[in-house]
């Protein structure tokens, strides 16, 4: 049998295929927040404006020495997601989880403790999650550790004992994602563009 012919999609057929910008508001989002604690790069955290907004999620809390918008190095890597991901920044990362804690979130942090699970045995009923990762060098706060519900982590097999932050968060929030959508959750909103 022959293979299927394809072809790489035009701009304009993805962006038929793309949440409306004008529909944002009604669309339904996935029930998770990160907290970003100390993340130092502005790369990072431009680059998870971008995978919050390929994910959907329902908003970003930045702590602490963790830059915020407007920067033009944040924009390069966020290509714009810092207009349709909701966010809000926070001096003392406490006060953001004491936030999350109210809006009745789970607390996870992304990170190795000693009694870390591995990231994709999250179940649904876990939701709604406060996802908070950690610094590139030093990680999540020993702080936030002691404040959270749970820990998740990712398990590594080479030599590195860590993924970039930006790559991990990305791995974690998709695989929430997953696991959400999994569970009988209909994400698809009703203000897309028809295709």
């Amino acid at each position: 049998m022959p293979p299927t012919p394809r072809r790489k999609l035009t701009h304009d057929e993805l962006s038929g295929l793309r949440l409306d910008p004008g529909n944002l508001d009604r669309a339904p989002r996935l029930p998770v927040v990160a907290l970003l604690d100390n993340v130092r790069s502005l790369y990072n955290v431009g680059s998870m404006f971008r995978t919050s907004d390929g994910a959907f999620v329902s908003g970003l809390y930045l702590c602490g020495f963790t830059p915020h918008p407007p920067r033009k190095e944040i924009e390069k890597t966020a290509l714009g997601a810092t207009r349709s991901v909701p966010w809000t920044y926070f001096r003392h990362a406490l006060d953001a989880v004491a936030e999350a804690r109210a809006a009745g979130m789970r607390i996870l942090v992304l990170e190795h403790t000693t009694a870390s699970i591995p990231y994709h045995r999250i179940a649904r009923a876990d939701f709604p999650i406060c996802l908070v990762v950690g610094n590139e060098i030093t990680g999540v706060s020993e702080e936030l550790i002691a404040a959270a519900d749970g820990a998740i982590d990712i398990p590594m097999h080479g030599t590195k004992q860590s993924l970039n932050a930006a790559v991990a968060y990305g791995i974690a929030v998709f695989e929430l994602l997953k696991i959400w959508k999994g569970g009988g959750a209909d994400l698809t909103p009703e203000g897309r563009r028809p295709s």
